[in-house]
């Protein structure tokens, strides 16, 4: 089984950290108007969306790896988005310029 640490970006700006084995789910989780699935903080912060996620092998590992995110300043978690983004952005254009090439 996988789990993910990820980051999610709430509507007044500011970044929840969590783990969980399913991302989809969580986030769905997050933005529900009822129930007690969702974390207290986001609950005030809807919608919120997902910024960033990391897989891991062990509940163990991802945990320690949430714990290290949650002592860094708001700025270094930006730069893990942010670097993230970058690497989701040359993907893209990677493949939108060699995707479609066929080989001979």
């Amino acid at each position: 089984m996988s789990y993910f640490f990820y980051i999610l970006r709430c509507s007044d700006n500011s970044l929840y950290c969590g783990i969980t084995t399913d991302l989809a789910r969580r986030v769905a989780e997050h933005n529900e108007k009822k129930g007690i699935s969702s974390a207290k903080y986001t609950r005030s912060r809807r919608p919120v969306r997902l910024v960033y996620s990391e897989e891991y092998e062990s509940m163990a590992e991802a945990m320690k790896r949430e714990r290290e995110v949650k002592r860094m300043k708001k700025e270094e978690k930006e730069k893990l988005v942010i670097q993230l983004n970058n690497i989701m952005d040359w993907k893209m254009n990677y493949l939108s310029e060699n995707g479609s090439k066929k080989e001979t």
